[in-house]
This record gives C-alpha cells, structure tokens and sequence, in this order.
C-alpha cells in the first residue's frame, strides 16, 4: 500500500459551481460506528452542507448521512451536527478570514485517508448569478476547442 492511501467516498460537485474556492483544509471527523459503516457503503449526501466556527471549535452541519441498516439500536441521527478536527492555529486563521471577508466554508469531498476518515472543507466567497453563467461558458468554450483539437489530430 502506498504512503497515504486516499479512496475517495463523496464529492460536493455543487461547491464548485456556487463557490470562488480560495483555500482547501483537511479536517478528520468525529463520528460514531454506524456512521463509518454507512461512509464505507457511500450513503454521504451533502446537500446544504456547510461548516461553522462555535466557540473555536468547527462543526460540520446538515451533512445527511443515511442510517446504517443492520444497526438496530445504537443507529445515529442522520442530520446531526459532527465535530471536525483541526488544528488549533487553522481554525483561528478560519476565524478571521471568515469575520473579516465573508467567507464560507464548505465540504468538498469526503474520503478515506490511511483508513481515517477525512474531509475537506474549501473556504469560499458565494458566486453571483454571472459568474455562473461565465463559467457555463468558458466550459463550453473549452470543451468545443477540445473536440475540434481531436477532429483534426486524428
């Protein structure tokens, strides 16, 4: 096995597309068994996920994780908020930028890291309705020089 085994579990391919992501963060999650069971199966949806600082500590919110089929009693609330782990100087850089410059942070993917659970949060600024649209475009763009570049190599 190499050095750091990464399987990747989940993907917030909405982030991207609302988000200017400036800065990536990798953080480990506090989670309970059945939660690891139901990551290993992919049962991860991450729709209006986002984190918060409470206190120097940062919580992961609205992270729906479905519950684990076979645990009967000790089965955990899909919605709860899970403490992330971070370093403590990372979190006080977080604190600023998000005070001072309205940022926000969000889940990018979820992933197995040396089996360990992690996440990466992308700290980003909103995109407005234009920004979208140019990004729309650019793609497009991008992806009809990509077929012309294949018409003519062939």
């Amino acid at each position: 096995m190499p050095a750091d085994y990464i399987k990747l579990i989940a993907t917030n391919k909405k982030a991207r597309h609302n988000y200017h992501i400036d800065e990536e963060y990798e953080a480990g999650m506090v989670l309970v068994g059945s939660e690891v069971k139901a990551i290993r199966e992919g049962r991860v949806s991450f729709q209006d996920a986002y984190a918060d600082i409470k206190r120097g500590e940062v919580f992961l919110r609205q992270l729906h994780i479905s519950p684990y089929k076979f645990a009967y009693n000790d089965n955990h609330e899909p919605l709860r908020t899970r403490k992330l782990l971070l370093h403590k100087r990372e979190i006080s850089k977080l604190i600023g930028k998000i005070k001072e410059r309205g940022y926000t942070l969000v889940p990018l993917k979820i992933y197995f890291k040396n089996d360990k659970i992690k996440v990466l949060l992308g700290l980003g600024k909103g995109k407005k309705l234009y920004d979208k649209r140019q990004d729309i475009k650019e793609r497009d763009v991008k992806r009809d020089l990509d077929r012309e570049r294949k018409k003519y190599s062939t």
